[in-house]
């Protein structure tokens, strides 16, 4: 099981690497069925003026507080023993997050144990991993605020077809 479903987000991940070149690094640079990719091909957040979201942000918002929130705090913001994602994400790559959350990790130095379980193997982590890392990456940009976005787009039929496949029935 384990196997299979960090193959299926590792085919995700190539499935983004289409993404077309855009002047402003700060705006999605393609998009396909409300879901947004950068220059390098990453999934990224879409925050229009008035704070609408798109529905991949709303939804990471929602899944990174039922499944991530516990270690790593409200908002991304890390708590006493995991570390702030809105940090993290400063700096690891896409690929570097799916690798993390799907095989875990575990650093170990100065009498100081830290230790992020593998994830592989949870579907309501993995089935919406780029859900999770576009909410986050928005907040990290410091584009989304510590609250939970009011108002987003609908969920696209592509959402709710991925979402039946990957979950199973």
């Amino acid at each position: 099981m384990r196997r299979l479903a960090v193959a299926t987000v590792m085919a995700g991940v190539a499935a983004w690497s289409v993404g077309a070149a855009s002047a402003d690094p700060t705006k999605p640079a393609s998009s396909e069925d409300g879901k947004y990719a950068d220059a390098d091909g990453n999934p990224t957040y879409r925050i229009d003026p008035d704070g609408k979201v798109d529905w991949y942000t709303f939804s990471g918002y929602r899944r990174y507080h039922s499944e991530c929130h516990v270690c790593h705090g409200p908002d991304g913001m890390g708590s006493t023993y995991a570390p702030p994602l809105v940090d993290s994400l400063k700096h690891l790559t896409y690929g570097d997050f799916i690798a993390t959350v799907a095989q875990g990790k575990k650093d170990v130095g100065n009498g100081n144990e830290k230790v992020m379980p593998a994830l592989g193997e949870n579907r309501n982590v993995m089935c919406y991993l780029d859900d999770i890392y576009v909410y986050l990456k928005a907040r990290s940009d410091g584009a989304l605020g510590r609250i939970r976005p009011e108002n987003h787009d609908a969920k696209p039929q592509t959402a709710k077809d991925n979402e039946t496949a990957c979950m199973g029935p």
